[in-house]
């Protein structure tokens, strides 16, 4: 589980580099995008100097589903939260790596959500 969604590690991807990723910031997309989803932005930093930026988009119908499914609210956390993990399975497999802007399907959401519910409530035990 991510300690820290705002700073962490990640990898090594498939050609054996770890990534430094740094969260910059959270937006609703409407109003850059004209989107109904909430934009997650990290820089990416690999432990060669490669760098990249990417932007996890959630749609904010799928948010409202899956939270509704588990039983619980959108958060900017939680969210937060779901991206920083996509992020992980993105640099572990590099699907996704090329495009920027990467928005969630939602099955991406709910395996992310479900993912991040049971390592909550390992902890907690």
């Amino acid at each position: 589980m991510i300690q820290n969604p705002r700073k962490f590690t990640a990898g090594p991807d498939p050609f054996g580099r770890k990534w430094q990723v740094l969260f910059r910031w959270q937006q609703n997309a409407i109003s850059i995008r004209h989107a109904d989803a909430i934009d997650n932005k990290f820089e990416l930093t690999a432990d060669d100097g490669t760098t990249m930026d990417k932007v996890i988009a959630i749609r904010h119908t799928d948010a409202l589903a899956v939270a509704k499914m588990l039983g619980r609210e959108v958060t900017d956390s939680w969210l937060m939260r779901i991206a920083a993990e996509h992020i992980l399975t993105m640099i572990e497999t590099w699907e996704d790596a090329e495009p920027v802007l990467v928005t969630l399907s939602l099955e991406q959401v709910e395996e992310h959500a479900r993912k991040l519910q049971a390592e909550f409530s390992a902890a907690r035990s």
